[in-house]
């Protein structure tokens, strides 16, 4: 089974300098085979062009600056250990005299706590201390230490978190600080050489180089039910460590943030995936800005036109070239909807920039906020046509979000999924949102609700959709809902 790490035949070959020589064996049809001797050339051939030193790349500029602006992150997280209880098990009638019993009862003592460490990287962005890095670096930290190049060591604090794009911002109190100019990385080209800096395995200040073996990936690995995967592919090597830290081109610029290897073992094995400039530089801005990231919507579901899919549904839906990102679904108060775009149309462009498939969709669509505008093109049929797109924040809104306005998905803690016909038929429902996970800290796990729940309302809206609960931005204080067994049930839950 292939594992997915967050940061993730031997061939033998030697040569001697100079002339080589070689053995060939050669036969006719008159004669026996006869040994003969072939001399290869100690230079290069007459193929060769000039070897121009200028016109190659090298990496000493990139690497000796941009490390400077690279850190080493401690999270340190207090973990509860488990409370033993007595084991003679609880007695009521000594509770009933108020006589604490070991692990129960009145007098009951803390569970003890222990820490647990874990490291990661991170980019220094501004002179005054604000670090990028991977939210998954930093979660559920109760203590962030910060180490730079030169070795000085600082606490950090969390500025803001996004798990959809597993970004995070964090500061150290500092000035002067070296810092990392921001590159844009969808001027990369494939082939391009680039330069990953990180700590693995705690080994500060590494550097390890490769090209851009890919563009636009999506390896859907960001656990968040609404994640944003648009990954530069790099060959550059990188560990548990490298998380959070930068890739750069030649110049020193930063392109992308490492986050994932994908690999059999969960350590390096040829490929390594970062985050995007164009999506990163957004998420900070908006964190450092607003405290909250303000994520743009266009209000559909979409896959990608590939040759299955046309081989699938070409002949049913009328389409014939392979190349774009279909609207399969679109959501009658989004965005979309209200500039003219259809179910069917296939989306080629987004202000000027050709999508090829939905990772790129939506990396696009990631750079701007609710209430931009954008121009998309789109194939309905044998035409072409444009549409000028407000777009809208996750309440169906053309307008910003607030810090106090929760994230409605995070807050439940789960992954959710839409409910089939057949289920809606067989439940006399108009729609919900099946909850297909749940993770231990968030407000299902604490109402007890577990996973085939159908959530149908929340507080006073109505859910139909996965979608919809991206839409509850205030607080969560009643979950209505149909359970395993069919039964309606409600969770009214107690406002801290």
């Amino acid at each position: 089974m292939k594992r997915i790490s967050f940061a993730l035949g031997l061939v033998a070959a030697s040569a001697l300098a100079g002339g080589l020589t070689a053995y060939a064996v050669s036969e006719s049809r008159d004669t026996a085979p006869q040994t003969r001797i072939v001399e290869f050339a100690g230079s290069a051939g007459n193929h060769f062009t000039t070897y121009e030193g200028d016109k190659y790349p090298d990496l000493t500029y990139a690497a000796e600056n941009a490390v400077e602006a690279v850190v080493n992150i401690e999270k340190i997280e207090e973990v509860q250990m488990a409370q033993q209880s007595s084991p003679f098990g609880f007695d009521p009638f000594w509770e009933f005299f108020g006589i604490p019993q070991q692990g129960q009862g009145r007098g009951r003592q803390q569970a003890p706590s222990q820490e647990r460490r874990s490291g990661g990287s991170g980019v220094i962005i501004s002179p005054d201390g604000y670090i990028v890095t991977n939210n998954h670096v930093v979660e559920n930290a109760s203590k962030l230490k910060v180490t730079l190049n030169d070795d000085r060591q600082f606490e950090a604090k969390i500025i803001g978190t996004d798990p959809t794009t597993d970004i995070a911002l964090i500061k150290v109190e500092g000035a002067d600080l070296p810092t990392l100019p921001f590159g844009n990385s969808d001027d990369l080209r494939l082939g391009e050489w680039v330069l990953a800096i990180g700590s693995p395995y705690g080994l500060q200040s590494t550097v390890t180089a490769g090209i851009v073996s890919a563009k636009a990936r999506n390896l859907a690995v960001i656990p968040d039910q609404f994640s944003i995967e648009s990954f530069i592919q790099t060959d550059a090597a990188v560990n548990p460590g490298n998380s959070g830290g930068a890739l750069t081109n030649v110049r020193g610029e930063l392109v992308g943030i490492n986050t994932v290897i994908k690999s059999p073992t969960g350590s390096y094995a040829g490929y390594s995936f970062a985050v995007p400039t164009t999506i990163v530089k957004k998420v900070v801005v908006d964190l450092k800005e607003y405290g909250v990231v303000q994520r743009a919507r266009l209000g559909i579901s979409i896959t990608d036109v590939t040759a299955d899919f046309i081989e699938r549904e070409g002949k049913e839906k009328g389409i014939k070239e392979v190349g774009g990102v279909y609207v399969a679904s679109v959501e009658t108060d989004g965005a979309a909807h209200e500039a003219g775009i259809k179910e069917g149309d296939v989306i080629t462009e987004i202000n000027g920039t050709k999508v090829a498939k939905s990772s790129q969709l939506l990396e696009q669509v990631a750079k701007y906020r609710p209430n931009d505008k954008v121009k998309i093109l789109a194939k309905r049929g044998g035409d072409t046509k444009q549409f000028e797109v407000t777009l809208r924040n996750k309440a169906g809104k053309a307008e910003l979000v607030s810090k106090d306005d929760i994230d409605a998905v995070s807050a439940l803690g789960g992954r959710f999924a839409d409910l089939s016909d057949k289920d809606r038929k067989a439940l006399k429902v108009n729609g919900g949102a099946r909850v297909v996970e749940v993770s231990p800290s968030g407000i299902l796990a604490k109402a007890g609700i577990e996973p085939g729940f159908v959530i149908t309302r929340i507080n006073d809206s109505y859910v139909r959709s996965a979608a919809d609960l991206a839409k509850v931005t205030s607080k969560i204080y009643l979950i209505s809902g149909i359970n395993r067994d069919g039964v309606m049930e409600n969770f009214r839950l107690m406002q801290e």
